[in-house]
């Protein structure tokens, strides 16, 4: 069986770019090793940020815009609502890594924004207690976006219009055609063919890719859900979205949302690096203990009973930017991902940059020069 495209993996990567090929009326096959959407790699644990002074870099500013045009054609098309903004806090301090460069991102390109000191963020958001010397910046759009239900939303559109989805269909192997001219999908149930192969695995790019095996290295995260004992300031007009930098390292949560409790994770949790396979997905004691501690200190009206724990998978690149590329030994196939554990908010507009990537003449308007494979090589 032959189609256009042939994409594998359909998290928020691939599920988007199942989407926007589809509606363009390309023949699109999507393959999936595990359910969808399922709780084994990145996109599980109800919503992911959405945030727009980017400390990371100041060029993924515009890439943001257009992802927040996209995640509201996908609800226009899809009829549920995906995208939720209440707002957004970046703090830490004054001479750290994410306060200038959030300052820096949101004076580059005019978000509006007000900066708060350490005591002006606890008295307007009584569910934070930072400490006073910590500088912030409130962006009115942050929020999250819901990642499983966007996943299906794309999913669902992308089967709509034509594409073919195969989940529990695990991909053994695939082969480019020499001159960039088609490519072979073989699985478990049979083989396929294409013009083009969207390579969006996340967790398991470097399996696919052997290329990628020092560049994408898979990492266990752990997130949790705390009952506050002061549930009222925890709700989303109360308590916005934070990527906070703290003496024990960077955190980031969420207002309470359709779990009970409020979310938090720390990022590189507790720095457990190994190939996606071998990754532990139980959580223990120590997990919750290391966040808690943090919840005790910081937001102590929100350190109540635990109700949930969950491990999920980060896919870091050596500088924590993503890999959006064609391969670059054979340019019909496109390699999307890893995402460093900020990719999320991201996927409807990466979706669009790898349709088009892997359609026509191969180039995008997206400017995404920073993020191609080649910063690697030079």
């Amino acid at each position: 069986m032959s189609f256009d495209v042939i994409i594998i993996g359909m998290g928020g990567m691939g599920s988007a770019a199942a989407w926007h090929l589809a509606r363009r009326g390309q023949r699109v096959l999507g393959l999936e090793r595990f359910d969808i959407p399922h709780a084994m790699g990145s996109s599980h644990g109800v919503n992911r940020i959405i945030r727009l002074p980017y400390y990371e870099d100041p060029a993924y500013v515009p890439l943001l815009r257009r992802a927040y045009v996209n995640w509201r054609a996908l609800e226009a098309a899809g009829g549920e609502r995906v995208l939720f903004t209440f707002g957004s806090l970046d703090a830490g301090p004054e001479d750290g890594e994410i306060f200038p460069g959030a300052l820096a991102a949101a004076r580059l390109h005019d978000l509006p924004h007000e900066v708060l000191s350490g005591t002006a963020l606890n008295r307007r958001f009584p569910g934070y207690n930072l400490p006073a010397a910590t500088q912030a910046i409130f962006q009115p759009e942050g929020g999250f976006v819901m990642s499983e239900r966007a996943i299906i939303q794309h999913v669902r559109g992308a089967q709509a219009a034509g594409a073919e989805i195969h989940a529990r269909e695990r991909v053994s192997g695939w082969d480019a055609a020499p001159g960039g001219e088609g490519v072979t999908v073989t699985t478990e149930h049979g083989r396929y063919q294409a013009g083009r192969l969207i390579l969006a695995a996340g967790a398991w790019m470097a399996d696919l890719v052997p290329a990628l095996a020092e560049l994408a290295e898979p990492e266990r995260q752990v997130l949790a859900w705390l009952q506050p004992t002061a549930p009222e300031l925890f709700t989303p007009d109360r308590f916005p979205v934070f990527n906070l930098e703290v003496a024990e390292g960077r955190y980031y949560g969420f207002p309470v949302w359709d779990i009970p409790g409020f979310k938090f994770g720390r990022y590189h949790h507790r720095g457990e690096i190994g190939p996606a396979e071998s990754q532990r997905r139980e959580v223990d004691a120590e997990d919750e203990a290391l966040l808690r501690a943090f919840a005790a200190r910081y937001f102590p009206a929100g350190n109540g009973p635990t109700m949930g724990l969950r491990a999920c998978l980060f896919t870091n690149t050596p500088d924590e930017h993503f890999i959006l590329d064609r391969h670059p030994a054979h340019p019909q196939v496109v390699l999307a991902s890893p995402c460093s554990g900020h990719g999320y908010k991201f996927c409807s507009v990466v979706g669009e940059i790898l349709a088009d990537l892997a359609s026509g003449d191969g180039t995008t308007p997206h400017e995404i020069g920073f993020l191609r494979l080649g910063r690697y090589t030079r």
